[in-house]
């Protein structure tokens, strides 16, 4: 699984103060027209830049490619429990059959049964285990996780994230992206 990001869209690659990206997955970009923005409300500072300019009549400047913020954002210390982070989490695959298609979320002990929506009672199915579970209990269904639901850290996202790369890093990008990663020898 890929995020689409388009080269001919321009997007900002966009780091926080301390030069790291807001977010590895989904990566932290910004339209051209955001990043441009922020230039002019003196938001950012631009660290690297595309040939392609944009031009008014009195004003022409090159797009921003790279782009940190002035002002450092703390990032948050829990992820958001959305269903993208659970099957972030989950590395986009079924906990009962491995499928990467057709991906939704199963209450591992339903609700029919007290089961909460929860970090620690949902995962990731695909279509077909979770009709096929039904609101059975796991050991009723035969049908056990491969992995415990968790709460998982900002790190744990960020390290699954890196299994999905986006399909297009700009080469100005490159330098800022992955540079907490041990280096090969």
């Amino acid at each position: 699984m890929t995020i689409a990001v388009s080269p001919q869209a321009l997007p900002a690659l966009v780091l926080n103060a301390d030069y790291r990206p807001l977010s590895y997955y989904p990566l932290s970009l910004w339209s051209w027209q955001d990043a441009i923005k922020a230039v002019f409300l003196d938001r950012v500072n631009i660290i690297a830049e595309y040939d392609h300019a944009v031009s008014s009549p009195s004003f022409s400047m090159r797009l921003p490619s790279v782009v940190s913020l002035k002002t450092y954002v703390q990032p948050t210390r829990n992820p958001a429990f959305t269903r993208f982070n659970v099957f972030l989490r989950d590395k986009f695959e079924c906990q009962y059959c491995g499928d990467h298609n057709d991906l939704t979320f199963d209450h591992v002990i339903p609700r029919a049964h007290g089961g909460e929506t929860t970090w620690e009672n949902v995962v990731a199915a695909c279509s077909p285990c979770n009709l096929k579970k039904g609101s059975k209990l796991p050991k009723q269904a035969g049908m056990v996780p491969h992995q415990k639901p968790y709460a998982p850290s900002v790190q744990d996202l960020h390290n699954n994230g890196r299994l999905f790369p986006p399909n297009y890093l700009h080469e100005s990008w490159v330098d800022y992206l992955y540079w907490d990663t041990e280096l090969q020898p």
